[in-house]
């Protein structure tokens, strides 16, 4: 077992003083097993990247515990690396030393950070954009930097808020069939936040879908379709229209309270404010 999620709970100070503290999750509990890739889907505010982050070791829960390889999270660590939705690359370094920096943190000597490098680059057919600052490469190819750098101190498990969550619709499948050879290749085990239905079921091994309410779990879809996956195919389809109508009939039977209304803008100011104060890996 890579990720236990055992019964988190976590809840955050309201804005106005006074007022009763704003519940995210409640006794929250899932699996991810040693190389799957699983997916967390829901509505805003239902409490994903909050999940995610806890998991990192950015955030502790209230109650619960979160145990990765056996071992309880109490911090971040090496063994967990965390790609943000913005990429969170440094602009004055190149592609290739986006890619090492987390490797020099870690003290690796430097003919095996080289090597590595290389390896990690053609993977993903960027070998030519070693020595291309940031702000020279595309959008698509800054995911794929970042993807890199993410998996350049071969983490045991890859956190993913939404990666693709910036490119545009146009690059977005193709993008999609590159991070899952990448990952396919480096055997990792991953959980991704997305709110995109066709991207959890064409990458994910199952579907978590969590619901506004405290972020209970709705279902655990089990994705039984042979890679590389066929969005043609009719049982492709019959998965999208399963969790769409999940989805749906959670939906229709919410009613957006105030907490409801809180808890999503207090979520993403918090996320906008983590993705700057930490760094993958």
């Amino acid at each position: 077992m890579s990720i236990k999620v055992e019964n988190i709970s976590k809840s955050f100070q309201a804005r106005r003083k006074g007022e009763e503290r704003l519940s995210v999750l409640k006794d929250i509990s899932f699996d991810v097993n040693d190389g799957e890739f699983v997916s967390l889907l829901g509505p805003s505010g239902c409490g994903k990247t909050t999940t995610l982050t806890i998991i990192a070791g950015f955030q502790k829960p209230d109650e619960g515990k979160i145990v990765v390889k056996g071992k309880e999270v109490s911090k971040p660590g090496p063994d967990r690396a965390f790609m943000f939705q913005n990429y969170a690359l440094f602009p004055w370094l190149k592609v290739g030393e986006n890619i090492e920096y987390p490797m020099i943190k870690k003290k690796l000597p430097k003919a095996e950070r080289e090597k590595k490098l290389m390896e990690l680059l053609h993977i993903a057919q960027m070998e030519n954009y070693k020595d291309y600052y940031i702000h020279e490469i595309s959008g698509g190819m800054k995911q794929r930097v970042a993807l890199l750098r993410a998996l350049a101190c071969d983490p045991e498990v890859l956190l993913m808020d939404e990666p693709l969550g910036a490119i545009d619709f146009q690059m977005r499948h193709m993008l999609q069939q590159q991070l899952e050879n990448i990952l396919m290749q480096k055997n990792c085990t991953s959980l991704m936040v997305t709110h995109d239905v066709d991207e959890s079921v064409y990458l994910s091994d199952r579907v978590v879908i969590m619901s506004r309410d405290h972020g209970r779990i709705l279902e655990d879809v089990k994705i039984d379709l042979p890679r590389p996956r066929d969005r043609e195919s009719e049982k492709y389809h019959e998965y999208i229209e399963h969790i769409t109508e999940i989805l749906k009939s959670a939906l229709n039977g919410d009613v957006v309270t105030q907490e409801d209304k809180d808890i999503m803008e207090f979520i993403k100011n918090r996320e906008s404010e983590e993705n700057k104060e930490n760094i993958a890996c």
